[in-house]
């Protein structure tokens, strides 16, 4: 069986997903692509013909996509604050969803949108698409092995750059009612990946925001925060989009009482370190760069969805998994406007950062 999808939404991020269809061609198809810039939506649907041979039909309106019976799911590539919104619309409409980071900018929303899926007999998959990079599967089955041993603590450090350029290409960027600022936008992945291989269970966080080179925005380009995990472990987040005068890197480390790993290049796709008893050295250190910081994860990302909804298993990244780093930026947000620690689980919200 081939699954049929619609893509809404053929942005900055919609390459990688029209990669991912092409790689996946087997078992999935693209029968429909939406954008509200219609020239977006034209040149998506113009690629996969391209590509593929055939054209998926183009709506400006995401509701009459939703109206087909014939799409299986639909994958939401739009700006931050409108994922709540569409993937309620496609569960109401029976379609599964698979939705970019973050998947919403609210607890309620997230929460909101695990439990209708539920109801509904349906699957919501998230775009962290870095938890497929090799390097990181290689340190993930490490820590399963309790080759580690006791982790003591572990540090995400998001040292890249925006420049007024980037804000200026869509309106909504930097704002707090539809992004938020360099721990939801730009470091969110790394912050996932952070907590999955700390224990996924944050137990009290504290943190600090400032914009210090962004004034055409309204949130943070400096975020600083400090989580505490109910296993004991600390993690460290640094997210950044400050840095002169372009990108410098993502690194990802993990320290133990065993083992002591760093994760970077330009996609978190290369090991740097890997210290482990009689074992000091590790193929991955030599692999190649990806073209960009989205990496090449979503095709395996695609791969395991769809697999999902073939063999009605839940996904590798489901709702559930999804809103983890998203609660954990959104702790982070509200320590700073508390001005203290935070414990876990939270009620909050970007929009609460407004003013």
């Amino acid at each position: 069986m081939k699954l049929r999808m619609g893509l809404i939404g053929c942005g900055r991020i919609a390459s990688k997903h029209l990669e991912a269809v092409v790689q996946n061609s087997d078992i999935v198809q693209i029968s429909a692509v939406c954008d509200v810039v219609p020239e977006r939506a034209q040149k998506a649907s113009l690629e996969i013909k391209d590509k593929l041979g055939y054209k998926p039909e183009i709506y400006i309106r995401y509701e009459e996509l939703l109206q087909r019976d014939d799409i299986n799911f639909v994958a939401i590539a739009t700006p931050s604050g409108t994922h709540y919104q569409i993937s309620v619309d496609a569960l109401e409409m029976g379609k599964h969803v698979l939705v970019e980071k973050p998947m919403a900018l609210s607890t309620d929303h997230m929460q909101h949108m695990v439990d209708l899926s539920k109801k509904k007999g349906l699957k919501i998959g998230v775009c962290f698409q870095n938890r497929f990079n090799p390097p990181v599967q290689e340190l993930r089955r490490k820590i399963e092995s309790g080759s580690f041993g006791k982790i003591f603590y572990g540090t995400i450090n998001v040292r890249w750059n925006r420049k007024e350029e980037y804000y200026k290409q869509a309106s909504w960027r930097g704002t707090w009612e539809q992004d938020g600022g360099a721990l939801m936008n730009q470091s969110i992945h790394g912050i996932d990946l952070l907590q999955w291989m700390l224990g996924g269970k944050p137990k009290r966080v504290v943190g600090i925001i400032k914009n210090l080179n962004h004034p055409y925005i309204e949130a943070e380009d400096l975020g600083i925060g400090i989580v505490e995990f109910e296993s004991g472990a600390v993690g460290i987040v640094e997210g950044t989009s400050n840095i002169y005068d372009r990108n410098l890197e993502e690194i990802l480390s993990i320290f133990g009482e065993r083992g002591t790993v760093k994760i970077g290049g330009v996609a978190v796709n290369r090991i740097l370190s890997w210290r482990f008893v009689n074992e000091e050295n590790h193929p991955y250190m030599n692999l190649p760069d990806p073209d960009t910081v989205y990496g090449s994860g979503h095709v395996s990302l695609y791969r395991d969805f769809c697999e999902a909804l073939l063999y009605n298993r839940e996904p590798y990244i489901s709702g559930e998994e999804g809103k983890k780093a998203v609660e954990i930026v959104l702790a982070l947000y509200k320590s700073f406007v508390d001005g203290k620690w935070v414990s876990l689980p939270v009620d909050f919200s970007t929009e609460k950062m407004k003013g």
